[in-house]
């Protein structure tokens, strides 16, 4: 990769991007930052700013102020704090890499003030009972309809997630010791996963039935493959899911991650431990497990009925 010979900003941003794949950064990663840093950039040229010495925290006052009052093309709506927050992260990582490469004598975002985010609760909680309707669905629908069913069993007995799951090769699931192991995972962390004697029977089926009547020279190794016999797209596996959810006639939305929060909310529930979860779903910090505490329903219910002073009076008002 070229090392810029100038500090225009654009030039820098690029050399930003081939920094960061020659780092393993996934393509998903680099290309959020790539738009972050377009809008950066864009907004930075209308004001005649063009040179990375000139972004320092004053600059990025005004930007934010930008992206506060700013409303999206299509709906009308103000950006959310999650998509501010890693707006303005991406210019602060952005920053101290070109300061750490020499191409600027100071830091000046590293004592910058980040948007708070609050961490959302899972929109769209389904019980075991409502997820096994979902489940149902497929097999109403042929050869094609069991390939999905095995699909959405494996979302549902690993909590895996949608980009986890299509990366997956056939060599990845091993049946004797009844695991599943996740090379690509987010922030290409590597974790075993263990497997449900359910599911691992669906996927032998698939393997042995139905995965050859869908396989082609183009297959390779993927384990899951679509009608054309190639690797599943992300989007195309949201949509297959999500038409199952209205087809058990659910209004609330959902698709592949509703059965890894229902992975997560039924384990705790049924009093998985923390650190037990967090493995499963293969979070780097317990921060991000811990919000499934807050649907956990059960749990919560039955301390509540054993502790609260008024679960715990015999007063009611009517009997």
């Amino acid at each position: 990769m070229e090392k810029p010979t100038n500090n225009h900003l654009w030039r820098c941003a690029r050399y930003y991007f081939a920094l960061c794949l020659a780092q393993g950064q996934s393509s998903d990663t680099v290309r959020s930052k790539t738009y972050a840093l377009k809008k950066f950039c864009k907004w930075c040229f209308a004001r005649n700013v063009r040179r990375i010495d000139d972004v320092d925290i004053a600059l990025m006052d005004e930007y934010m102020a930008y992206l506060n009052a700013y409303r999206k093309s299509l709906d009308g709506q103000p950006l959310c704090a999650a998509n501010k927050y890693a707006l303005i992260l991406c210019i602060k990582s952005f920053v101290k890499k070109m300061f750490n490469r020499g191409l600027l004598t100071t830091d000046k975002l590293s004592s910058i003030d980040l948007p708070t985010v609050d961490r959302p609760l899972p929109k769209a909680i389904f019980t075991a009972e409502e997820v096994e309707q979902i489940l149902e669905q497929p097999l109403l629908y042929g050869f094609k309809g069991m390939r999905d069913r095995v699909i959405l069993e494996t979302l549902f007995a690993t909590g895996i997630r949608r980009i986890e799951l299509l990366h997956l090769d056939i060599e990845d699931v091993d049946f004797n010791q009844q695991l599943i192991r996740v090379r690509k995972g987010k922030g290409n962390r590597e974790y075993i996963l263990p497997v449900s004697d359910r599911a691992i029977e669906w996927l032998a089926f698939y393997l042995t039935k139905l995965r050859p009547k869908l396989a082609t020279l183009q297959s390779g190794s993927a384990l899951f493959l679509n009608d054309k016999g190639t690797r599943y797209r992300a989007c195309a596996l949201s949509d297959m899911a999500s038409r199952y959810v209205r087809f058990a006639g659910f209004k609330r939305s959902g698709s592949c991650h509703l059965f890894r929060h229902a992975t997560a909310t039924i384990m705790l529930d049924n009093g998985a431990d923390i650190r037990h979860v967090q493995e499963m779903l293969g979070h780097a910090d317990i921060a991000s497990t811990q919000i499934y505490t807050f649907v956990s329903r059960s749990k919560l219910r039955d301390v509540y009925n054993k502790t609260h002073p008024s679960a715990l009076s015999d007063k009611r008002l009517f009997r």
